[in-house]
């Protein structure tokens, strides 16, 4: 798939799209039906094809567009039905796999459908929505992939940051401290030079996706799609700028950000489910083209108390790839769950003396784990790091606190975290590390946990809608013959392994 809109046709033939023809206010209706439609079985995508005060072909608005880990295994090409680990699994091993993208001619780009510049630009022809009642404006950016190049390394980064509109010209970056558009920018205006801006505001969503990640400042986003698709990107030159952008996307806004253009923003109702800082000054990009194809889809990320699938799926598969490429073994899961984005779990098999502390430290600094979260726990093989039931088993029963919680200081952070006060304050953070693993030293001796066997689940599985019961088996992680479900060994004994 190279489009949404040949994406959106797969998510309708699965039964996880809802199309509103009805007419739907921009200004916080959209997105309260799309918080509630968060709220439902199954957490459909909504793609609102009808906004009020806009004509048809100004364009569709599309939310919850990645809700379900079914929607995110249909993106990343994994297998729908497989379990949240095993989607997340797939995703890290298809971003060891980078595939270059390629550069097409505008003339074979769908972008390049209908090219506004000049006295044409008028954003406020966009049906840009509120979110939030306490929203500082219209937001047109929120599910986007804000592309700009490094002033000194020359390489495209792709990241996703919130836009306030501002008037028919002129739209604001929020960007959070230390983020990649940030440092691109300081660095042009330390030289006095204006730096080159393009927003993509819908395209096929694993463009989104990865762009919420905290990847290597040294490789181009672009590398990292091509191998979750398999295929390279197809990326065409922007009308105004000379970015690459990518060629089947729906919407995309170019500018320029002038040397210290500012002006003020938000606040805005944050993926913490709070409003972010208190308004605030950030760059504005003065825009000089908008691209769009004929009834662009519009995608919003609705930031909320409802789950982020996709974030968490991305950042679980993230963190995951950074401990392998860090040389770390035995990582047998992870999960970082969203919306807050503040805990991080990973199961390993313990293999040596301070195999635990260290991937617990490695986790809390590495790319994708660094920002904001604040909460690291490392549990066993046989613990599903996604179960939050057995997380807090073995954080009750394997974790001494007095022994196994350390804390770092002055760790990255984000003006968006209410817990920092005064709000100046709040890029420097801190981080626990919760080591809820059976004490290495003494593994032989650590008591034995209660476990069925794996004959006896499969006894009972087979007679499961004949004792009464509805809907699928539970599924059970570790079993007493060692046989962990999805088909991952686990060891009987407990003893010491040894390299």
């Amino acid at each position: 798939m190279d489009s949404l809109r040949d994406w959106l046709d797969k998510v309708e033939a699965m039964g996880e799209l809802v199309r509103v023809s009805e007419p739907v206010d921009w200004d916080q209706e959209a997105g309260a039906i799309s918080y509630l439609a968060g709220k439902t079985k199954g957490n459909p995508a909504v793609l609102f094809e009808n906004v009020k005060g806009y004509p048809a072909e100004a364009g569709q608005l599309l939310w919850n567009a990645l809700e379900s880990p079914s929607r995110v295994a249909l993106t990343a090409g994994a297998d729908p039905a497989g379990s949240v680990l095993d989607i997340i699994r797939e995703v890290k091993n298809r971003l060891r796999n980078r595939i270059p993208p390629v550069t097409i001619e505008p003339t074979a780009a769908p972008i390049y459908a209908n090219v506004l510049t000049g006295d044409d630009i008028n954003l406020l022809e966009l049906p840009a929505p509120k979110h939030w009642p306490l929203d500082g404006g219209r937001y047109l950016g929120t599910a986007d992939a804000v592309i700009t190049r490094d002033p000194d390394s020359g390489y495209l980064n792709c990241g996703t940051y919130r836009m306030m509109v501002h008037d028919s010209k002129r739209i604001g970056l929020y960007l959070s401290p230390g983020k990649d558009a940030r440092l691109h920018i300081a660095r042009a205006w330390k030289r006095g030079e204006s730096l080159q801006v393009a927003a993509v505001m819908g395209a096929e969503p694993s463009i989104f996706m990865l762009s919420t990640l905290a990847l290597p400042h040294d490789v181009s986003e672009y590398e990292y799609m091509g191998g979750l698709r398999g295929r390279p990107v197809e990326l065409v030159e922007g009308a105004t700028t000379e970015l690459l952008i990518p060629a089947h996307a729906e919407l995309v806004v170019e500018g320029v950000i002038h040397p210290d253009a500012t002006e003020m923003e938000g606040p805005f109702g944050e993926f913490t489910g709070y409003y972010g800082r208190p308004e605030a000054t950030c760059p504005v990009i003065e825009v000089t083209s908008i691209m769009r194809r004929t009834r662009p889809i519009i995608m919003n990320a609705l930031m909320s108390d409802n789950p982020l699938t996709y974030s968490a799926i991305a950042r679980s598969a993230g963190v995951w790839n950074d401990l392998e490429t860090m040389g770390v073994p035995g990582v047998k899961g992870v999960w970082h769950p969203s919306p807050s984005r503040g805990l991080v779990v990973v199961s390993i098999e313990q293999q040596y003396a301070g195999h635990a502390a260290q991937v617990l430290a490695l986790a809390a600094q590495s790319a994708s784990g660094a920002y904001f979260a604040k909460w690291f726990v490392v549990v066993d093989h046989d613990v599903d790091p996604t179960d939050n039931v057995q997380v807090q088993w073995a954080m009750g029963t394997r974790c001494n606190p007095v022994e196994d919680i350390d804390i770092l200081r002055q760790t990255w952070s984000s003006w968006l975290d209410p817990t920092q006060n005064p709000p100046e304050e709040r890029p420097y953070g801190s981080k626990a590390l919760i080591n809820a693993c059976m004490e290495h030293r003494h593994l032989p001796v650590f008591s034995k946990r209660t476990r069925m066997t794996r004959e006896m689940y499969d006894k009972v599985s087979a007679r499961w809608s004949t004792l009464g019961f509805d809907g699928p088996v539970p599924q059970v992680y570790a079993f007493e013959d060692g046989q962990a479900a999805g088909g991952a060994v686990l060891h009987e004994s407990e003893g010491v392994k040894t390299k």
